[in-house]
Formats: C-alpha cells, sequence, structure tokens
C-alpha cells in the first residue's frame, strides 16, 4: 500500500493520501521560528532597560555617638531614602561608638544593624569599622547627628549611574558652620585643590557615596578621628580615581557637636601634609626645593656683587635645594609603587 502511495503521488495522477507533519505545523503558525529570548531581570535594568545599574547593592554606615536625640528620625529618612532607591539589596550599618545614652537600641529597633564599640575609638574608627562591616558593593557614609539630609542620595544614585564616578562627595560648598569653621574649611580645601591637582570645593565632609572595593583598600590610611573624609578623597583623588560632587544644604544638629575646632584642625593640616608626602611628594618637595634653589642664588649674587666672593651660605642652601629635589624623585617612585597595588581596585566591582 505505501509502494502504491509513493507511485502514484511521483506521478501526480491521483490526490496525496500522506501529509507532511511539518509543512502542517508551518501552515498552521505552529512551529516556532526563534528560541524563545531569556528576559534580563529588571533590577539589573536600568531605566527603559537601556542599561545595567552599577549600584545593585548598597551598604549604609552611619557612625554614632550619643545621637539617641538625632537617630530615631534620621533612620526613619534613611529607610524612606532606600526604600524609594530601589537598590535591589540595602543595609543600614549604624556602629555605636561607645555611647553610653540609648543609641545602640534605637538604631536596632529601627532595623539597622548595629556594631558597638565597648568604648569611644573615634568616628574615623567607627567609620573604619563600618567600611569593614559592609556587604553591599557601594558604600554610603552619614553622620549619625542629623546634618546630611538622606533624601539627597537620589541625586547622587543619579550621579554614579550617569557619570561613571568611583565616588561622589555632598559638597557643603563652606556653607552651614561657624564663621571660623567655614574659613578654615576653605583654607583646606584650597590646599588640598593645589596638592591633589584638582578643585575640591569640601574636603571634609563625611557624606559620600563610593565604590566599597575602592574603601576597603583604603581603609588603613584613615585616621581614627574626624579627618577621615580629608584622607579619603585626597587618596582618590591622587590614585586616579573619578570623583564628584554634589552640593546641598547642611541641616542643623541637635545636641552639642564633638568636633574640636583646633586640635582637629591642625590635624586636618598634618593629615594634608601626610597625604601630600605619600602620593604627591614632588607636589611639596619640588617648590621647597625652588625656594631653596633661589634663596642660595640670590644670596650667591648678592655676595658676589658686594663682597665678590661665594660665600658658604650660597653653597648650603643650593646643596639643600639639590638634596631636597633628589628627596622628591625618591619619594615620587615610592608612591607609584604604593599605586601599583592600589590599582588594581579599578579593575574589579563598581562596573
Amino acid at each position: 500500500m505505501s509502494a502504491k502511495t509513493k507511485s502514484t503521488g511521483a506521478k501526480g495522477a491521483g490526490p496525496k493520501t500522506s501529509v507532511d507533519p511539518l509543512a502542517s505545523l508551518m501552515a498552521a503558525g505552529e512551529l516556532p521560528r526563534e528560541p524563545a529570548t531569556t528576559a534580563v531581570p529588571a533590577a539589573t535594568v536600568g531605566e527603559e532597560g537601556a542599561a545595567p545599574r552599577r549600584v545593585q547593592s548598597l551598604s549604609v554606615v552611619i557612625p554614632a555617638r550619643n545621637e539617641s536625640l538625632n537617630l530615631p528620625g534620621l533612620l526613619d529618612e534613611v529607610n524612606a531614602a532606600l526604600a524609594a532607591s530601589e537598590v535591589p539589596f540595602r543595609e543600614v550599618i549604624v556602629v555605636d561608638d561607645g555611647s553610653s545614652d540609648d543609641s545602640g537600641k534605637i538604631a536596632a529597633a529601627a532595623g539597622a544593624r548595629v556594631v558597638r564599640h565597648a568604648h569611644g575609638l573615634g568616628n574615623g574608627a567607627a567609620v573604619k569599622r563600618g567600611i569593614r562591616e559592609a556587604k553591599g558593593q557601594w558604600i554610603l557614609m552619614l553622620d549619625g547627628d542629623g546634618q546630611h539630609p538622606p533624601g539627597e542620595l537620589a541625586a547622587m544614585l543619579s550621579m554614579i549611574e550617569g557619570s561613571g564616578y568611583d565616588m561622589v562627595v555632598a559638597s557643603r560648598g563652606g556653607r552651614g558652620g561657624s564663621l571660623h569653621r567655614n574659613f578654615a574649611n576653605q583654607v583646606y580645601n584650597r590646599l588640598a585643590s593645589y596638592v591633589s591637582g584638582y578643585h575640591i570645593p569640601d574636603l571634609t565632609s563625611g557624606y559620600r557615596l563610593l565604590r566599597a572595593d575602592v574603601a576597603k583598600d583604603l581603609v588603613w590610611l584613615l585616621p581614627n578621628t574626624f579627618s577621615y573624609p580629608t584622607t579619603i578623597t585626597m587618596s582618590m583623588l591622587r590614585g586616579g580615581w573619578s570623583v564628584g560632587f554634589h552640593p546641598f544644604a547642611v541641616r542643623q544638629r541637635q545636641g552639642k557637636s564633638h568636633v574640636r575646632l583646633f586640635a582637629d584642625g591642625s590635624r586636618f593640616f598634618l593629615i594634608i601634609l601626610r597625604i601630600a608626602t605619600m602620593f604627591a611628594p614632588l607636589r611639596v618637595f619640588l617648590p621647597v626645593s625652588l625656594a631653596t634653589a633661589a634663596l642660595g642664588i640670590g644670596w650667591y649674587a648678592y655676595t658676589w656683587f658686594t663682597e665678590g666672593r661665594f660665600t658658604n651660605m650660597a653653597v648650603l642652601l643650593l646643596g639643600q635645594a639639590t638634596l631636597l629635589f633628589a628627596l622628591g624623585l625618591i619619594a615620587e617612585q615610592i608612591a607609584a609603587l604604593r599605586f601599583q597595588g592600589l590599582s588594581r581596585t579599578s579593575d574589579r566591582g563598581g562596573a
């Protein structure tokens, strides 16, 4: 029977008695033309599906010491800002730096993960502990005194996503403090801008969003005091990471500030010099060397025209200038070796 059917079909003498299943499915439109495309999870897609989001996980680090007046409202604002950000993974870490009030209990009641120091180690030490404890790929740092409005997180995230920054600093622009503190901050900003070769509108702001891998690699540099923002900012700028600044209006805090003007101010200045000699030594040694050489040449010219001789003081000054320049070159080479270790973070995470 099958033989006859095949011969009849071949001659075209009679109707076909067998139907090709493949042709039948194609005619009915039931044959899939292409394999189905796997959808990208919404959490990894930016607005309108244009590009993956950089910030997939975020840890908020809040150092606090006796901030029971400010923490309740601040943590409510932080939770609201995180919910609005729609970051897939987010956590709040409050580092209780030896508080004698109920700061730790208040933070835990608000849903934060509390890490407690048995006694006060310093604001910078609390931030360092928070960086080490952070599980997110990005870290938001803000003070526990309520001066930093968490609502600025949306704009800072937008800068990270849109401009590819490795860190965004919320800049006060020299406003929000007392007159003498604003003046001191302007001095620090100008000095730090010269050392780093980059305009820094706010060097000491503790409100910032940055990559966690970079922060963890730099944590060993940070002091245990309030001057940790200075170290982070200058280290990242001199290390070649991209830093942006977002202006905001600082709020008045409740309670007493823990910053000491003269003690912390002098410490800021010394830390700037330390970071300068660590990351940009020629920025310090070269001007000093040139100034010393200018004094030596000037003294030589003066004694030559007045006394007709080349004095020992001129020799000493010119020798010192040469020595300072040589030290600067050696320090610059050491800094370059240090960058080799730190630059590994530029190729991992935060993309």
